[in-house]
């Protein structure tokens, strides 16, 4: 029998509704989860629950969450088989794109979900994603960060929240499912990213392979700067300061950006002087950034940006932190960013 933690940490799926709205409420959630039947039943993993206090609303997860997060896996990964961790949707693929980078050497699943409905509620997916993901997690198939949701297991770090309102609220555009759950659970065996040992890696990352292995986060000073028609670029420059470690650039299609007057690229190259590494993503879902491809981006080159090819910006942001919390040079992180270190991209 295989035996899973699930870690609660907050987020629609145990809230229960208040005068003020829906609220979490401490103590409620294992009391509701030992009443569903199904998850009783000898087909289910055996599970315990590990319980946040307080308990989190995702818009409030960043840095010192995830390292939490982190750190509540490592300390229980000898005991369990796999994690379930239970969080809120408008973050949840921030979350599981940082834990991929995090826990290096993993070989155990760490499976997101969450709701749209509360668990209370009657018309809640709550009940099939926590029981989906148990049976995911207990299987051990997939042993690396994912994220399910509505039938579709995704890889963590390609996952992005596609709607606010349908229970199909997640997307993978440009990395295909790992499972289909109808049916049966159907695992895409070409997706699936197979166990290896970071050692195989070249460079200062190279060490950190073999067993689990927690790289806490740190907050490091890392922003975003979405292109769009019109944009005055003048009005970011008081951000472009020696303080700011990393950036995430979104521009149209393959990486294309504006003239604007010629005021980005004097921008760009002042902080790639000042030591900022600039990560250039596309605001198209699907696709990849091919710097150079066009006048309008062979600039970005030029100026010391580098491409972050087809990876979404929340594994961009993620692996930015990953990378500084590493204390690697400035070079070495723009080369680790174009290199698949999670599955992350695809090059």
């Amino acid at each position: 029998m295989k035996k899973i933690c699930i870690i609660y940490t907050g987020g629609t799926i145990g809230m229960v509704p208040t005068e003020r709205g829906y609220a979490p409420r401490k103590g409620y959630f294992s009391q509701a989860l030992a009443e569903i039947d199904e998850l009783q039943k000898p087909e289910v993993p055996d599970w315990e629950m590990v319980e946040f206090d307080p308990l989190l609303d995702s818009s409030n997860v960043a840095v010192n969450e995830w390292n939490r997060i982190g750190r509540t896996i490592r300390d229980r990964y000898d005991d369990y088989d796999g994690f379930v961790v239970l969080h809120g949707t408008d973050t949840m693929a921030y979350s599981a794109s940082a834990l991929s980078f995090m826990l290096d050497g993993l070989d155990k699943p760490v499976i997101f979900t969450g709701s749209q409905i509360p668990l209370c509620m009657l018309r809640s997916d709550a009940r099939d994603n926590i029981l989906t993901s148990l049976m995911i997690a207990g299987e051990g198939k997939v042993r690396e960060v994912c994220l399910y949701f509505a039938g579709k297991l995704l890889r963590g770090n390609r996952s992005t929240k596609s709607s606010a309102d349908r229970f199909v609220a997640f997307d993978s555009p440009n990395c295909a499912p790992l499972a289909n759950a109808g049916i049966d659970i159907t695992y895409e065996e070409g997706a699936i990213r197979h166990f290896r040992s970071d050692r195989k890696l070249r460079g200062p990352l190279g060490m950190f392979g073999g067993r689990l292995r927690l790289s806490e986060f740190q907050n490091t000073p890392i922003g975003v700067i979405k292109v769009f028609p019109g944009i005055q670029f003048r009005l970011f420059e008081q951000v472009m300061t020696d303080s700011l470690s990393g950036i995430v650039l979104e521009t149209f299609g393959a990486g294309n950006i504006p003239e604007a007057d010629g005021a980005l690229l004097p921008m760009i190259r002042k902080a790639y002087e000042n030591g900022t590494v600039i990560v250039v993503c596309s605001q198209c879902p699907q696709g990849t950034v091919h710097l150079g491809a066009y006048e309008a981006s062979a600039a970005l080159v030029g100026a010391g940006a580098v491409s972050g090819y087809d990876m979404t910006t929340e594994a961009a942001i993620a692996k930015l932190y990953y990378l500084f919390s590493q204390g690697l040079s400035r070079d070495d992180i723009k080369h680790y960013m174009e290199i698949d270190l999670r599955g992350e991209l695809t090059k």
